[in-house]
């Protein structure tokens, strides 16, 4: 049973947790091979937004959604105004900003870690470019993925490139405001399958550090091998004071994008838990963007969306009962049965109770999804954009 005092952990975790919806999530995305494509699936930056919107609006905990440069700005900075005018049409706010310097062909070698130096300059223009499009819409943070890296022995100077990544990151540092932040991510292998630029978070850490005090590390949860013990990377960066983010998702092989916590639950709430217990011993609130990134192939794009959410509300929550007090002096005298306990505990809980009661105490849908269900906005879309999907290229070759 949840005590009062418990009930009222809970509201107050809840009162202060955001996690932001990626635009991509709500378009036909699918594997390297293709794509299976949804009637419902988002065709424009308008339906992007429209749907980021319902989800926000039967959660209560989704104000912003993360844009990518290539895809929803095809005109470059003179699409700002009208992404603006489209955020506060369906109550959100322009989050992260991530530039994309991996899918045209002269990145087919490389980005900033490219050997011609003239592909390192047009990446840098690009990114450059998304620095004032962040600028422009408000948005803190910029957000960096690099595909960048080799598939065979020799044919690379490693050396070489991460020196280039160094030059480019500062060189992006600089051009940053004082209210800004640049996010460094890291993946271990694919599309790179020898050697990645950006390998783990050892490296971002350290390329992060170079580029200058505006600079952090993002954690996406699917880029790690397997077995490695994320809430310890987490843990450091934490203590190190340079843990920007996190990209949320779920894996069961590598980097599946599968939704939150649909794989290992206890990990997320472990994360979380490394977070606010950090919080609780420091008595400082750490800076952290918690923001979704999942590639919903096969479940549909809105009620995967939801279900992510409300997943992490709920370990959010269960992880806010962790007994801090108690696990400190646990930990102190070695007592590891009861150490241990102090967090399945709390992992046991069921949250979802109060979770109803504060949603329903702020207007809000006590079921999210059963009310998306009952709005009949997905048949709506779904006959409005039906023909249009039905129409787009899904092979892949």
């Amino acid at each position: 049973m949840i005590t009062s005092k418990q009930t009222d952990t809970i509201v107050q975790a809840l009162n202060d947790f955001q996690i932001e919806l990626p635009s991509w999530g709500f378009a036909n995305t699918g594997t390297r091979f293709g794509k299976f494509l949804q009637p419902a699936a988002a065709t424009s930056i308008e339906e992007k937004f429209s749907d980021a919107g319902q989800i926000h609006g039967w959660t209560g905990v989704c104000p912003t959604i993360a844009l990518h440069v290539l895809w929803d700005f095809p005109g470059g900075i003179d699409d700002v105004a009208a992404v603006q005018e489209l955020a506060i049409k369906n109550g959100l706010r322009c989050g992260s900003i991530n530039p994309n310097v991996f899918q045209d062909q002269i990145y087919k070698y490389g980005s900033l870690g490219n050997p011609d130096p003239e592909v390192r300059e047009e990446a840098l223009r690009h990114i450059s470019t998304s620095v004032e499009i962040a600028k422009r819409l408000g948005s803190r943070d910029l957000s960096l993925w690099f595909a960048d890296g080799s598939n065979y022995p020799g044919t690379q100077n490693i050396r070489h490139r991460r020196k280039w990544f160094e030059q480019g990151l500062r060189s992006i540092h600089e051009q940053i405001s004082k209210d800004q932040r640049m996010l460094v991510e890291y993946k271990p292998f694919e599309p790179a399958f020898y050697h990645t630029d950006i390998a783990d978070w050892g490296m971002a850490l350290l390329l992060a550090r170079s580029a200058g005090p505006k600079a952090k590390v993002l954690v996406d949860t699917g880029h790690h091998y397997q077995a490695q013990n994320i809430e310890q990377i987490v843990a450091w960066l934490l203590d190190l004071n340079m843990l920007g983010g996190f990209h949320f998702n779920d894996r069961r092989y590598a980097d599946d994008d599968l939704t939150l916590g649909s794989i290992d639950p206890y990990q997320v709430f472990r994360i979380f838990h490394e977070i606010l217990h950090f919080e609780w011993e420091t008595g400082r609130g750490a800076d952290i963007a918690y923001m979704i990134d999942q590639s919903h192939n096969l479940k549909g794009k809105i009620e995967a969306m939801i279900q992510t959410v409300t997943t992490a509300m709920e370990l959010f929550a269960k992880a806010a009962l962790v007994d801090h007090a108690k696990l400190a002096r646990c930990q102190s005298n070695c007592a590891l049965l009861d150490a241990e306990n102090c967090l399945k505990d709390a992992f046991s809980s069921d949250v979802r109770p109060v979770i109803r009661e504060w949603a329903q105490t702020r207007g809000l849908p006590a079921d999210p999804l059963e009310a998306f269900r009952q709005s009949g906005y997905l048949e709506r879309i779904t006959a409005e954009r039906s023909a249009k999907n039905v129409a787009a290229v899904s092979s892949y070759a």
